[in-house]
């Protein structure tokens, strides 16, 4: 095997890698491509490769309730048959499609395709519900269109001023912490988070401010931030004049929110609140400062009011006149390695691939004819929403997941467990067997990131090339060959298993559409092309900046949307006095799955953990390193307690990545964004006490 060029498997970053052959049967050694470098999940992403529980062969259920192997025939016979039998009993809906924000563009493309042309069914959405949806819905009303970074990242390079809400890159995509340097360096990052986090961390020594606020209230640290930026004289009066529909509402919406009144609310000091808002404005272009972006993160999105948090956010951007503007803007930090194309090419519940609206009839006239079809389903149910209606009287009674690992991954665990127990037919394809594999009634054993070829698209919307390395082990296939043996047994034509034969029916597929790729070849990007969608023929050069000549709005103008601040929906009490918070570790990824089975990630951070202040852990008798019980009203949980001033005293942080007794989101919120389905993953009340080991009864 000669080097190959390809990406990291990871973050929506996607490192540019070159995978060099080792002696082992499908290990490979990756070194950083471009001059780039990699974090540490992405030094040791091979060892994912040939972990040695790694998926090899199809898996089914036996009637003694036991996972055995099984031949590749015998798992899709079964599951066609069974597909077609829960569909005669109740109706096409009643089979349902889950998908993840890791899958390949062509993957994602293929999932939906499978979805709505062999299935017939409305029910499909992905894991990038509980990751973008938030930032897609406000992008989508104020712009017109959602493409988290609408200019290269490196364009953070040149800024005197970057407002980070919600988001901790120096653990979550550390490569990307070299291009806040320059903001550093004058003094101009603003980091808001409940913690000190390793990102809040980069503002000490003059490098910026740390805006510590109390968990749930950046909306209303963020409508304080634009009143400052109004009242002052601040803002670009002519920009919103000639760029925003209604700048009068912009200044309603925000005149009450004086600095001292949000300084009850979230705890960041009236002074510190207008030393941001000046420091920020002062880079702004209509102040002759070096430029100023505002960028938004999970930390502000995972909420029941996250889509009107970023709403601020864009409305304090268009404010400042940032964007549109070289060296200026506002963005949000993807999160998943391909959550960008992962949700504009057929995975969510509403929309077809290109980014085009599911309820569009012209989008579906379009859509149909590409497909060969005759009619579409409508829009289905959001993630959580069709989660909590499975095995229901008028939800699915069978599920596939691709790509996502729901009993770690969803809120409100318990809850998601006894939908999952109530399905006639669950079915996972995963590279591993992860706490959701290991409940499925078929496991298909599919290709990871250097055993396939394909493209990703990373959180500048940017499309690049993934290429294969090294075979797949055993009886592994792409999903790419689970949809289309599915489809042909369940009478559908039309799925190939070849991924460049399928990223040319993308291209037709997008054709139009906001999320236009149609110009875009694998040869043009194996030629080196950097090209940021939309790219609408294959002599455009791509897209890297939006907004320079308007909005793809109706009017062409960006759209203030009125909001205001509202408390977590599960607010503090008498019982539960302190917020939980949840969030990422360096050394680990998403649910886990992968980076827990690399050895040197999990002897770096091996268990689940709490961080408590030390105030809170002497009230309660806690030391470091004892257990402590944390208890919501959905469950609870016992866990070892890191006493740190890290955090605020009135909060509790505990990672996401672990599995099992220690998964967090036993006890975190399932209520729902009404605006984009997003579930508030990141606040609510609970109750800490100092528990017992359960080998020798000692309390903590």
């Amino acid at each position: 095997m000669s080097s190959v060029l390809t990406h990291c498997p990871y973050c929506a970053l996607q490192c540019a890698t070159t995978l060099h052959p080792v002696a082992r049967p499908g290990a490979v050694e990756v070194r950083p491509a471009g001059g780039g470098g990699l974090c540490r999940k992405g030094w040791t992403a091979p060892d994912v490769l040939t972990v040695p529980d790694r998926l090899t062969t199809p898996l089914i259920r036996n009637a003694a309730g036991e996972l055995v192997e099984t031949s590749w025939d015998t798992a899709l016979d079964f599951v066609a048959a069974r597909i077609r039998s829960v569909q005669e009993a109740h109706g096409r809906d009643a089979v349902a499609v889950f998908g993840g924000g890791g899958l390949t563009n062509e993957k994602a493309y293929a999932l939906g395709k499978f979805a709505r042309v062999a299935l017939k069914t409305a029910n499909v959405d992905y894991n990038g519900r509980f990751c973008m949806s938030s930032a897609a819905a406000a992008t989508n009303r104020a712009f017109g269109i959602d493409r988290g970074l609408p200019f290269p990242l490196a364009d953070l390079g040149g800024a005197g001023g970057i407002l980070l809400v919600g988001s901790n890159i120096a653990e979550t995509m550390p490569p990307a912490i070299a291009h806040l340097q320059g903001v550093r360096d004058s003094g101009g990052l603003l980091v808001v988070d409940p913690r000190h986090s390793a990102t809040a961390g980069l503002t000490a020594d003059g490098g910026g401010v740390h805006l510590q606020a109390t968990p749930g209230t950046d909306l209303a640290l963020v409508l304080a931030l634009t009143h400052v930026v109004l009242q002052e004289g601040l803002a670009d009066t002519d920009y919103l004049a000639e760029r925003v529909d209604d700048p009068d509402l912009l200044i309603r919406s925000t005149a009450s929110w004086w600095p001292e009144r949000a300084e009850r609310v979230t705890g960041v000091p009236a002074a510190t609140i207008r030393r941001a808002a000046r420091v920020l404005a002062s880079a702004a272009p209509v102040h002759g400062g070096a430029g100023a972006y505002i960028l938004t993160g999970r930390g502000a999105e995972q909420h029941s009011k996250g889509t009107d948090t970023v709403t601020a956010c864009i409305n304090l951007a268009l404010a400042l006149g940032l964007p549109g503007r070289l060296g200026s803007g506002y963005g949000c930090i993807t999160g998943q390695g391909n959550g960008q194309g992962g949700r504009e090419h057929g995975q969510k519940a509403d929309q077809l691939p290109g980014y085009r609206s599911i309820s569009d009839p012209a989008a579906r006239a379009h859509l149909m004819r590409v497909w060969g079809v005759d009619d579409l389903p409508g829009p289905g149910k959001s993630a959580v929403e069709l989660i909590n209606s499975l095995g229901q009287a008028d939800g699915p009674k069978a599920l596939m997941v691709h790509g996502s690992n729901l009993l770690v991954s969803a809120p409100n665990l318990a809850s998601v467990r006894e939908r999952l127990a109530s399905l006639e037919l669950l079915v996972v394809a995963d590279v591993v067997p992860s706490e959701t594999a290991l409940l499925a009634d078929v496991v298909f054993p599919v290709t990871q990131w250097a055993e396939e070829d394909g493209t990703m698209t990373s959180l500048e919307g940017r499309v690049l090339r993934r290429r294969t390395a090294v075979p797949p082990p055993g009886e592994v296939r792409s999903d790419l060959a689970v949809f289309a043996g599915l489809a042909e047994r369940l009478g559908s034509k039309g799925f190939s298993t070849d991924p460049a034969e399928v990223f040319e029916e993308l291209r037709r597929a997008s054709a139009g559409g906001r999320a236009d790729y149609s110009g875009i070849t694998w040869d043009r990007l194996d030629n080196g092309e950097a090209l940021f969608w939309p790219v609408p023929h294959e002599g455009h050069p791509g897209t890297p900046r939006l907004f320079a000549d308007g909005f793809p709005t109706p009017d062409g103008r960006a759209h203030v949307v009125a909001v205001d601040h509202r408390p977590v929906a599960d607010d503090l009490n008498a019982e539960s006095p302190l917020y939980l918070v949840t969030g990422r570790l360096l050394q680990h990824y998403q649910s886990g799955a992968q980076t827990r089975r690399v050895p040197e990630l999990a002897e770096a951070e091996p268990e689940v953990f709490a961080e408590i202040h030390p105030r809170v852990a002497a009230q309660l008798g806690i030391g470091d390193g004892r257990p402590v019980r944390l208890r919501t009203t959905r469950g609870s949980m016992v866990l070892p307690a890191r006493v740190t001033t890290d955090v605020r005293p009135d909060t509790v942080f505990v990672p996401f990545h672990f599995g099992g007794a220690e998964a967090v989101n036993e006890l975190t919120n399932d209520v729902l964004d009404p605006v984009s389905g997003m579930p508030e993953f990141k606040a609510c009340a609970v109750e800490v006490t100092a528990a017992v080991l359960p080998a020798t009864g000692v309390s903590a």
